[in-house]
């Protein structure tokens, strides 16, 4: 269900609503719109949320029945008023979303909790964001649907409505882009064979300013892209590659986008077990985050030109599927030897990450649910982030706390190089010594990046979420859209070549 946002500085007792969202601080201190909450309560307020047990703390909420219009206010606990972020507004206005999902229409203060310190814009961003991806339901499946009835919701501020606004507007388009990487992501795999994936982001960005090329089997061939069809061949889904071109007048930087699409993984000849198998439907969590950000690009009027590409393959067993011992030969001329079919992630970001290069763009950002071994290390809430260039890989960095996603520096160690030459081959798809899984992937890709200033976010952990937690849904989470879209909206200094 779409919600309608609106921005209003008419007083928070007169909005029309089913129900006012107000922020309440550390010992109870009632935030923007707590003087309609004292006024509608019959009794002592004070005493009410004492017995509740309401302290105003973090995550605490609270319904306080009114005596006028709108009937019902949501306290909602942020703490010390000094300690109140832009990340930590956007898990609360998922906490309203959450409370509030039987009601139509919401109002909340929440803008007006934000310390002078915050960007109005970004304050807004983050409650239109909150609101959405933390009433997220993927219903398409169930009888018994569980998605928000919330329509409208309006963001009262005593100033500032402008900037707030604009905010406001670019939280819309990011939120709705991260809905459909994870509408993607929980799809059931036999619904998103390759070519349905590459149909369901032609017909996204439709209209959006990105140009779109779809290549099938034997346009890959003449692409010479070995490692997506080496891995796509044990599958009766042909693969295919997906290439968007988003190029604004009078583009101030360039920048190439690779997302790994795996639609499923079942690891191939090097058959993973059953309870593997079972969320590798996600494995394309990559590929959807790289898709989603390039449909909102035009909407937030990015200046910086790009250019994506996703590899679509399932992975499968049979009797044409690659073995052990196999040899491939990607686009740049390099080989690998396969030595584990289920490290397929890499062979097929080869491809994407050699024509990535080839553009000459100022930098190239990988998404893939590539490891485990990054989950053994980082756990399933923080992506790990390679990269070659230190300068780029700190604007990510930064792009990605701006935009309330977690990341962690991992090193790329020369030493552990030689852990993927081959007996036979330039390279092997696996590390020797079975420790540093996520590093040796790393340098694995480092392989086709040819110099170019480059970043790998393996989303193996965050790109799936086994239970709700305040933006986050359970099941696919759209990881990497807000900081891909965060990212391109600060054009990149333009490389020396």
């Amino acid at each position: 269900m779409t919600i309608s946002f609106t921005v209003s500085s008419t007083a928070p007792g007169r909005v029309r609503a089913d129900v006012l969202a107000v922020p309440v601080f550390a010992d109870r201190e009632l935030g923007a719109g707590g003087d309609v909450v004292t006024a509608g309560f019959e009794g002592r307020l004070d005493r009410f949320l004492e017995r509740a047990g309401f302290e105003g703390k973090v995550g605490q909420t609270l319904l306080v029945p009114l005596t006028h219009t709108p009937g019902v206010a949501l306290l909602v606990g942020l703490g010390a008023a000094a300690d109140v972020t832009v990340d930590s507004l956007r898990t609360a206005a998922a906490t309203v979303a959450q409370r509030a999902s039987g009601l139509a229409r919401v109002s909340t203060t929440l803008a007006d909790a934000a310390p002078e310190s915050l960007d109005r814009a970004a304050v807004g961003q983050a409650i239109v964001e909150g609101v959405v991806l933390g009433s997220y339901a993927f219903d398409d499946y169930r009888r018994a649907k569980k998605a928000t009835k919330i329509t409208a919701v309006t963001v009262v501020v005593a100033d500032g409505a402008a900037v707030v606004k604009r905010g406001v507007a670019r939280g819309e388009a990011v939120a709705n882009a991260v809905v459909w990487a994870r509408n993607m992501v929980n799809m059931p795999a036999r619904e998103l064979s390759p070519e349905a994936f590459a149909r369901a982001a032609t017909q996204l960005l439709r209209g959006r300013g990105v140009r779109v090329e779809v290549f099938d089997v034997p346009a890959m061939r003449r692409q010479r892209l070995g490692g997506i069809l080496g891995v796509g061949q044990g599958s009766k889904q042909p693969p295919r590659l997906v290439k968007m071109t988003y190029n604004p007048a009078g583009a101030r930087g360039s920048i190439a986008l690779v997302g790994k699409g795996v639609v499923f993984d079942s690891g191939g000849l090097s058959l993973k077990t059953g309870s593997g198998m079972e969320t590798m439907k996600t494995d394309m969590g990559g590929a959807a985050a790289v898709i989603a950000a390039m449909s909102a690009l035009a909407a937030l009027d990015v200046k910086t030109k790009v250019v994506a590409y996703t590899p679509m393959v399932e992975n499968m067993p049979s009797g044409e599927a690659i073995r052990p011992g196999d040899v491939l030969t990607f686009r740049n001329g390099k080989t690998a030897e396969v030595l584990n079919t289920d490290a397929e992630g890499r062979l097929i970001l080869a491809d994407g990450l050699s024509l990535a290069a080839e553009g000459k763009p100022d930098a190239i950002i990988d998404l893939a649910t590539l490891t485990g071994a990054c989950m053994v290390a980082l756990g399933d809430k923080i992506a790990g982030l390679m990269s070659n260039d230190d300068a780029l890989r700190d604007r990510v960095e930064a792009a990605a706390q701006r935009s309330g996603e977690s990341v962690w520096r991992l090193p790329l160690p020369k030493e552990y190089r030689k852990l993927i030459d081959s007996e036979i081959a330039d390279i092997k798809n696996i590390g020797s010594g079975g420790y540093g899984g996520a590093l040796t992937a790393g340098l694995f890709l480092e392989e086709f990046v040819n110099g170019v200033p480059w970043v790998h976010l393996d989303i193996a952990g965050p790109g799936r979420a086994a239970a709700d937690d305040g933006v986050v849904r359970k099941g696919g989470t759209g990881f990497g859209v807000r900081t891909l879209l965060e990212l391109v909206s600060d054009p990149l200094p333009r490389r020396r070549r």
